[in-house]
């Protein structure tokens, strides 16, 4: 396997995610948004300077991204007991319960889907599940 067919990979993988996990009625996020609800969910009380740094988005785009997260009520934000200057953002414990609860979803249908042969699926299936236990 070459880069290239890593990254393809990469990319089908998480088509085949969102196809496990999101069901009709989910949350809808803009890629920005997701990019910033994500490095949230990965740095907890980050300040928006320092979700800007690890995104490499410029610093409007995180401000209005985490605005319209905290105005939906996906994320809280509060300034810095020691510079108030500086806003801390944190996920609501309903954001992560949905998260939660969107992880949990089973990906055999999508998996069926992308893979017409019932065996193949299944042993698709049993390669994920060994390629996540090296990996992650």
């Amino acid at each position: 396997m070459d880069g290239g067919q890593l990254h393809r990979l990469g990319r089908r993988l998480i088509e085949l995610s969102a196809a496990a996990t999101g069901q009709p009625g989910d949350l809808e996020l803009t890629p920005g948004e997701r990019a910033v609800l994500e490095d949230v969910i990965r740095h907890p009380g980050g300040s928006v300077g320092e979700i800007r740094e690890r995104t490499g988005f410029v610093q409007s785009h995180v401000s209005a991204s985490v605005a319209r997260l905290r105005e939906r009520g996906l994320i809280t934000t509060a300034a810095d007991p020691r510079d108030g200057r500086r806003t801390r953002v944190r996920v609501t414990d309903r954001t992560s319960r949905a998260i939660t609860r969107r992880a949990g979803r089973r990906i055999d249908n999508a998996v069926a889907s992308a893979v017409a042969d019932r065996a193949q699926a299944a042993r698709a299936l049993v390669l994920l599940d060994e390629l996540a236990r090296l990996l992650l």
